[in-house]
């Protein structure tokens, strides 16, 4: 039996499992929004509609979204690396698949196997990562980088996404995922051990069911929604089932000794707030970037490789953002962080309330420039506070917590903005986008409110006492967030 994590390797073994976890956090996360680019493409290709596109990227995020926690926990207790192993198989397996998809369906379904392969990277890579790296001031460093990846690699999507869908085709953004994922299988078999949880969980079947049927029925409702009609008895039955499923988890979960997710970490008022403020940071940046990609390409009639290069600016400003986020965490200035980034991410946004056909492209990239500022200061802080008070067994689902909220926040973004939307062409499309954007304008401004509250100290307060509850086993420096200055960062695994 492995103990929850061998002895640490050496500096350098260590730093090549980190660029492992990397390159695998890379591939999943740039895959989400690499597609947004190709949309017009598939669309043309395989005569979809806007929501049939909906459903080709949301039936990645709900998947992924749906069974992260459960990866999280089964890495725990059947071991990391064996299921980071299948999870890279799976999600080469799936890009594979997802190039070669004849229809609309095909390519949705394809997506659905491909994200089952990715619920198992993200979480179980960070919970390798945590248990690597057990110093704590190193730990702060890897998990830094790691955010920096993941913001990079999301913002580059549609820029490579751009240049391979014109000059290659839209199937090609699914080929780069094979020998990436080939290349971090060999990587992971060479360098990283295999640990698992000292104590082993008991898998919470029912639970995951009923995430299942909560994420799949309220994304349903709101894809559906403008075309069978809001107050139709299916619009309301989704609504009602998500509700349902929704009190159903919480009942159920409250009574479990081993629940699938740790409702008592909910007490912690920045874990609590950094699950909101990825939902309504994520739901911003898949719904941006959604509109913006048929706009680019529909409304403008620019070539794929010219709307791609459009969102450099986010890439650039996020590229910048990242790692000045990660210091000012450090430097105890998460709340400077998210208010920064809340009043970015509402600055672009009303920036683009009056999108016409003709919009000068000036103030569209402006616009796009404010927006990465907004998603590159949002990460760190998110991050820092939503793992705040979690113990060490349980990294993997702790760490799961964290990116189901971000999968939820994109599935729900590109649902909205796609129904509000709706089926309008151009040139009308881009006044249909008008009411979008005055709802990430109040999105932004939520984040900014949040920001404040998660950083207060009745805020620490909270986190201190679930560390104490959860008995965790840390040491105290790194236990007790309450007893540092104001605003001062603490990163716990």
């Amino acid at each position: 039996m492995h103990n929850e994590s061998p002895p640490s390797p050496p500096p350098l073994r260590r730093r090549i499992i980190l660029a492992t976890c990397c390159l695998s956090l890379f591939m999943v996360s740039m895959d989400v929004t690499i597609v947004n680019v190709a949309l017009p493409a598939i669309r043309r290709d395989l005569h979809t509609s806007v929501a049939g596109l909906q459903w080709a990227i949301d039936s990645y995020t709900v998947v992924v979204a749906s069974f992260l926690m459960l990866a999280g926990s089964t890495a725990d207790r059947l071991g990391r690396r064996r299921t980071f192993q299948a999870g890279l198989a799976l999600f080469s397996l799936g890009s594979l698949l997802c190039s070669l998809a004849p229809t609309t369906l095909a390519l949705v379904v394809f997506r659905m196997v491909q994200a089952l392969g990715g619920a198992m990277l993200n979480p179980v890579a960070m919970s390798i990562i945590v248990n690597t790296f057990t110093d704590p001031r190193e730990r702060a460093r890897a998990i830094g980088v790691w955010g920096a990846v993941f913001g990079v690699s999301m913002a580059l999507g549609p820029l490579v996404g751009g240049v391979l869908t014109q000059n290659v085709g839209w199937r090609s953004i699914f080929w780069i995922n094979v020998p990436v994922g080939v290349l971090a299988f060999v990587l992971t078999a060479r360098f990283i051990p295999e640990s698992r949880a000292a104590k082993k969980r008991r898998l919470d079947l029912v639970g995951q069911a009923l995430v299942i049927v909560a994420l799949a029925s309220l994304t349903s409702a709101v894809i559906d929604g403008r075309r069978a009609g809001w107050g139709s008895l299916q619009i309301v039955g989704c609504f009602g089932v998500a509700a349902a499923a929704v009190a159903a988890f919480v009942a159920y979960e409250a009574r479990r000794s081993e629940p699938l997710i740790e409702l008592r970490f909910f007490r912690s008022l920045p874990f609590s707030s950094a699950t909101v403020l990825a939902i309504l940071a994520f739901s911003s940046f898949s719904g941006f970037l959604f509109l913006n990609s048929l706009y680019l390409q529909d409304t403008r009639s620019l070539q794929a490789s010219v709307a791609g290069l459009c969102t450099l600016p986010i890439a650039l400003a996020m590229v910048v953002c990242s790692p000045l986020s990660g210091r000012l965490v450090g430097a105890g200035r998460a709340r400077f962080a998210l208010v920064s980034a809340g009043t970015a991410m509402a600055t672009a946004a009303l920036l683009l309330t009056d999108l016409r056909p003709d919009t000068p492209i000036a103030r569209l990239l402006i616009a796009y420039a404010v927006f990465g500022v907004g998603l590159g200061m949002v990460n760190a802080p998110i991050t820092n506070a939503a793992v705040s008070g979690m113990p060490r067994a349980q990294a993997g689902t702790a760490s799961a917590v964290t990116s189901t909220s971000r999968q939820v926040g994109a599935s729900l973004g590109v649902a909205l903005a796609g129904s509000i939307a709706g089926e309008a062409v151009s040139p009308a499309f881009a006044s249909s986008t008008h009411a979008v954007w005055w709802l990430l304008v109040a999105l932004g401004c939520a984040i900014v409110a949040l920001g404040v509250a998660s950083t207060s100290a009745r805020a620490r307060a909270s986190a201190a006492r679930v560390a104490e509850a959860l008995g965790d086993s840390v040491s105290s420096p790194e236990r007790a967030p309450a007893e540092r200055p104001r605003g001062a960062a603490t990163v716990y695994p």
